[in-house]
């Protein structure tokens, strides 16, 4: 899939709204509440107090369309080095969403994640036309685009605000602490097969989404022989996604610093870790969205 030219054009004559979203374009059956040691009605109340965290519901359901436009930071964290500049925007209707970053190098394009409603699409990421590990990634887990989770509340998709729609669970595991606060922590399961654990963090006093983690452990003790089989370790892959910096647009209380941090451990012990730092500096809501924006070419 390539990138398409016209990234989020927009109608003249929407007026400023169509400004906000223009300048994008240069980039290229019902759910239930399980718990462990809690009764159903607190784990039913946690969600609703998560809800209100994001905003009322009048202003929840005002919002048909989201963009989020700002900057963007890679960097090779563990085996390698480098860090790169560039842009990011993301774009959501509905259940319809798109990500994209741009950094200004041969060896390293950017993202482009797409889900129209029904298909997911990677575009490559570098000129030798291959996906990045995390693209690659996501791509095989593409529940992470089908269900909405990917970017938490900074998108229209994001799952909880309508749980019926999915048929997942939330398996509620109780209060635990991590990155030196305080936290709900969830089992998310999604009604499609998905071979990733996935895991939402809402902290324990406002109930904000603080944090995502998809986990995906594969056995691997194919070796040469039974010695080297039996050194192997498993093949580990790991997204994180944390929000911060908290903000309020339009009535929502929505995230303005993003970051996803990619960890691959490979049998033989070695590993590698990149992370993407994201700072919005522009959301804006019910802008006149081209449908263009969610397609492909």
């Amino acid at each position: 899939m390539r990138l398409i030219e016209a990234f989020f054009m927009i109608s003249a004559a929407m007026g400023k709204s169509t400004l906000v979203a223009l300048t994008l374009s240069f980039l290229l059956g019902g759910v239930s509440w399980p718990h462990a040691g809690d009764d159903t009605a607190k784990s039913g109340n946690l969600l609703a107090r998560h809800l209100d965290a994001i905003g009322s519901k009048e202003a929840r359901s005002a919002v048909k369309t989201r963009v989020v436009q700002g900057v963007a930071t890679y960097r090779i964290v563990v085996g390698g080095g480098g860090q790169y500049e560039g842009k990011a925007g993301l774009v959501s209707e509905g259940q319809k969403v798109r990500f994209v970053m741009k950094f200004n190098r041969s060896d390293y394009i950017g993202e482009n994640f797409l889900f129209d409603g029904k298909t997911v699409q990677f575009a490559f990421a570098n000129s030798s036309q291959s996906r990045s590990p995390m693209s690659g990634f996501i791509a095989s887990q593409d529940v992470i685009l089908r269900d909405g989770l990917l970017g938490g509340v900074l998108t229209t998709a994001w799952p909880l605000l309508d749980l019926d729609d999915h048929k997942a669970k939330l398996i509620y595991e109780g209060l635990k602490k991590i990155d030196g606060r305080q936290v709900h922590q969830f089992r998310y399961e999604p009604h499609r097969h998905c071979e990733a654990v996935i895991r939402l963090y809402f902290e324990a006093e406002t109930l904000r989404h603080v944090k995502t983690v998809y986990a995906v452990t594969l056995a691997n003790n194919v070796g040469r022989d039974v010695t080297e089989s039996a050194k192997l370790q498993a093949d580990r892959s790991t997204l994180e996604e944390t929000f911060g910096d908290f903000k309020a647009v339009d009535g929502l209380s929505l995230p303005t610093h993003w970051t996803l941090q990619y960890t691959r451990e490979l049998p033989n012990g070695s590993t590698t870790i990149s992370e993407w730092e994201l700072r919005e500096d522009q959301i804006s809501h019910n802008v006149g969205l081209d449908p263009r924006n969610f397609q492909s070419k």
